[in-house]
C-alpha cells in the first residue's frame, strides 16, 4: 500500500513558542491536521478528513466563530482533502472509506466531500457525538459536517483482539486486516487510533491522544506549557488519557521500529513523516 500524509487544515493560533514548541515568541504558532491518505486493494481510504473544503473556502463555514477567533485556521480550500486527492490524479469518488480517530470539528470536516465513502467510528464516539447533549458537545461535534447521512460502520463498545500490549482492538468492516482500531479514549469517550500497515511496518495515527511529540517520546521534550494547559482542557477523561500516554510511550519505547507512532496537530511530525515517505 502507497501512504500520503496531507496536511488538511494549517492553523495559526497565538501562543507561538509556548504552544508549538518551535523557537520564537513574536509570531503564531503552527499547527496542522495531519491526514493519511492510503492507496489500498479496497480502493482510497482517509484516516481523518481535516477541514471542509467549503470551511476553508469560506470561513467560518461549519466551524463556530469562537473556534474560528481562537485557533485562526488559514482560509486554503486547497489544502481540503478533495483538493488533494484530485491533485494527486483521482477522484473524490475513489474514496471508498474514512477512518475517524473521532468526530472533533477539525477531524470529521471533510466527511461531506466524500458522501459515498463508508465511514468507520467507534461506536461510544457516534453515539455522544450524534446525541449532542451539552453545550461543549455541540461546539465540538458539528452535524452539518455529516448532515448528509453518510454511510455509517459503527463498531461496538466491546472486547476485541490485542495488538503491541493494546485491547479490544477491531479490524474492519470491507478492509484488509492492515488496517485496525485501537481505543485511545481519553480526548473523547470513543477516541481511537487508527493502525495502518504499510510496506515497512505499521504506522499509528493516534488523533488526539497527545498533542505535541515529546509526551511519547521525552528526547523531544519538553512539552510546550500551553499546549498542555489546552490539551487538559479538551479531555474528558483525565485518567484514561494519561493511562493511555503511558502505554504509547511504552509503544514507542519498545517497538518504535515496529511501529511509528504521531498525533494529529504536530508540524515537525508531518514534516518528518512527509519528507520519510518521499
Amino acid at each position: 500500500m502507497r501512504v500520503h500524509h496531507l496536511n488538511c487544515g494549517s492553523m495559526r493560533p497565538p501562543g507561538a513558542k509556548l504552544l508549538d514548541g518551535e523557537p520564537g515568541y513574536f509570531r503564531f504558532a503552527e499547527m496542522v491536521c495531519h491526514v493519511l491518505l492510503v492507496e489500498s486493494e479496497a480502493g482510497l481510504v482517509l484516516v481523518d478528513t481535516g477541514f471542509g473544503e467549503a470551511d476553508l473556502a469560506g470561513l467560518p463555514g461549519t466551524l463556530p466563530r469562537e473556534f474560528v477567533k481562537l485557533v485562526r485556521p488559514v482560509a486554503d480550500p486547497s489544502l481540503s482533502a478533495i483538493r488533494q486527492v484530485e491533485a494527486l490524479g483521482h477522484k473524490p469518488s475513489d474514496v471508498k472509506h474514512i477512518l475517524l480517530t473521532h468526530m472533533d470539528l477539525d477531524h470529521a470536516g471533510g466527511l461531506r466531500d466524500f458522501p459515498g465513502a463508508t465511514v468507520h467510528v467507534y461506536g461510544p464516539e457516534h453515539k455522544i457525538a450524534t446525541a449532542q447533549a451539552s453545550y461543549r458537545d455541540r461546539q465540538r461535534f458539528r452535524p452539518g459536517q455529516w448532515a448528509h447521512q453518510p454511510k455509517w460502520e459503527i463498531y461496538p463498545d466491546a472486547d476485541g483482539e490485542r495488538w503491541f500490549g493494546f485491547e479490544a482492538v477491531r479490524g474492519l468492516v470491507g478492509l484488509p486486516e492492515d488496517f485496525l482500531l485501537v481505543p485511545l479514549v481519553g480526548h473523547t469517550h470513543g477516541h481511537v487510533g487508527v493502525a495502518v500497515k504499510g510496506d515497512d511496518g505499521w504506522l499509528l495515527h493516534a488523533g488526539d491522544s497527545f498533542f505535541h511529540r515529546s509526551e511519547v517520546d521525552p528526547a523531544e521534550g519538553p512539552m510546550p506549557p500551553l499546549l498542555a494547559t489546552f490539551e487538559s482542557l479538551m479531555q474528558v477523561d483525565k485518567k484514561s488519557r494519561l493511562a493511555n500516554q503511558v502505554r504509547l510511550r511504552e509503544l514507542v519505547r519498545d517497538h518504535g521500529s515496529e511501529v511509528r507512532a504521531f498525533s494529529a496537530h504536530d508540524a515537525v511530525s508531518l514534516r518528518r513523516m512527509t519528507a520519510a515517505a518521499v
